[in-house]
């Protein structure tokens, strides 16, 4: 592929740098086409968050980094935008609370499998779960591909790190009684909605934010997080989300909205 390329200078220069890694991913076979257009409309929400990690954003992924050290059997769940955007945090994140990796696709082939167990494997991933007919234990309500999970991971897990949308699993795997944690810029979401806990951020940001909150409380007292695990309030953080972009969409009506960008580009 040939690399386009982005001056520092351009106002969209990060946006457009994730964008190329997505269209890679895509014609490498990581990223299904279905995965540039969701990625679309989770660009359009981190527009309304401000392109930032919020003080709610972070206050979730405190509460989701304490939770994954309390857990007894943690699992992070990667599909191909997982991959191609955020392959070495992943990694880093697993090692850091002990977690499993496991790959598992909507748009499920063994091409697609391969590739993203390579792009985690060169991230410096050990072990990659779910792959070909290791996903052999069924998740129950779940029609799509990504009923298939390994029985050494999804399914025995108490914990699941879903990086990305996916609701109809994410409301599946709370029925089988476990926790999930989701990271979703659209807090209106049937995945945001039927997480355990959510952290309304961008991956791009919220791998390496989980990854840097976790190497802290390493040397922390796992029924200590736990406690702060279990105190934190999803339906309470996710309202305060939808209100702080209510709020900026607010000030952006009031002041007028290419004033306000153009002052917090340079802030």
């Amino acid at each position: 592929m040939k690399q386009t390329k982005i001056s520092p200078k351009h106002p969209r220069a990060e946006s457009l740098r994730i964008r190329e890694k997505l269209i890679e991913g895509y014609e490498t076979g990581s990223v299904a086409i279905a995965g540039l257009m969701a990625h679309g409309r989770g660009e359009a929400f981190d527009y309304l968050v401000g392109e930032k990690t919020t003080s709610n954003a972070l206050k979730a992924a405190k509460a989701a980094a304490a939770m994954l050290f309390a857990a007894r059997h943690p699992v992070i769940s990667v599909n191909g935008n997982a991959a191609a955007l955020a392959a070495k945090d992943i990694v880093k994140l697993a090692e850091e609370v002990n977690a499993k990796i496991e790959v598992n696709l909507f748009h499920r082939t063994t091409e697609r499998e391969i590739t993203i167990a390579k792009l985690l494997r060169s991230a410096g991933a050990k072990e990659v779960l779910g792959m070909g007919e290791a996903a052999s234990a069924k998740i129950p309500e779940v029609a799509s591909e990504r009923r298939g999970v390994d029985p050494k991971g999804i399914l025995i897990a108490d914990v699941v790190l879903v990086p990305l949308e996916d609701g109809d699993r994410t409301e599946a795997l709370v029925k089988m009684g476990k926790k999930v944690i989701a990271i979703d810029l659209n807090p209106l979401s049937r995945t945001a909605q039927f997480a355990t806990l959510t952290i309304v951020d961008n991956i791009v940001r919220a791998m390496p934010t989980l990854t840097k909150i976790a190497a802290k409380f390493s040397a922390e007292d796992k029924k200590k997080l736990g406690k702060l695990a279990a105190s934190f309030d999803k339906k309470e953080n996710l309202s305060e989300a939808i209100e702080m972009i209510n709020e900026r969409l607010a000030a952006l009506s009031k002041k007028g909205i290419y004033l306000t960008l153009l002052e917090e580009s340079e802030t």
